[in-house]
């Protein structure tokens, strides 16, 4: 069964124009001119990434994008005309996997499809060192299912989110930087100005700290980094 795409966009031309691009490397898309079409085909569709425009009438990408998350895992790209901080802060925060900003070169929209394909491929793999299940308090890591639960709750944490919690928690007791987390997770050159980890961090502890402004789990090193 080959890799199959999700293109969610009001704009046929961009639908289209991203769509050859995919095609061209072999890549199956299918399209979806709102977030409520594109819903509706997810309810009977299987696809591995999903594009999304973040301005659209009826259903913004970033409300999609939380709906989606509240059951789906694969990786989430984001499209936006706007470029500022806070537009991919929200955009992150809601889930996607990455941001890229309108206009957009395709050959790069390409490269990200493909390495975020690939990075999901690989934590889904189903590898010797992913076979086991950690243990912290009452926080539970199944990395072979990509499962977390606290206190036998489940916990529905994005792709990028459990690859966090896995390091941190494989490095137990270990102070890792926000560059550390950030090239290990995203294996990219981290840039200072970034503060993508700090986004998906905030995430991680809205989903399983009781008290996120106390986290019992993941705890801040004041200028250096994050701890389990």
């Amino acid at each position: 069964m080959g890799t199959k795409i999700l293109i969610v966009d009001d704009d046929p031309d961009i639908r289209n124009l991203i769509s050859v691009y995919l095609e061209n490397e072999g890549i199956d898309t299918v399209q979806a001119e709102d977030a409520m079409e594109a819903l509706k085909l997810l309810s009977s569709k299987e696809v591995d990434l999903i594009i999304l425009d973040v301005m659209m009438p009826n259903m913004s990408g970033i409300d999609a994008c939380m709906k989606i998350r509240e059951e789906r895992q694969m990786p989430i790209i984001m499209l936006s005309a706007k470029s500022q901080d806070m537009d991919k802060i929200q955009g992150l925060a809601s889930g996607a996997d990455d941001y890229l900003t309108k206009p957009f070169n395709p050959l790069e929209l390409t490269a990200r499809v493909k390495s975020q394909l690939r990075r999901y491929r690989r934590y889904n793999a189903g590898t010797e060192q992913n076979q086991s299940t950690l243990e912290i308090g009452n926080l539970t890591i199944d990395t072979g299912n990509r499962q977390v639960s606290v206190g036998g709750k489940e916990v529905r944490l994005t792709p990028k989110e459990f690859a966090i919690l896995e390091l941190l928690a494989r490095n137990r007791g270990q102070v890792l930087s926000v560059g550390q987390i950030y090239e290990a997770v995203w294996k990219e050159v981290f840039l200072k100005s970034d503060n993508t980890v700090m986004v998906h961090i905030t995430n991680i502890r809205d989903k399983i700290e009781e008290d996120p402004k106390r986290p019992v789990y993941i705890q801040t090193v004041w200028g250096v980094g994050y701890k389990i």
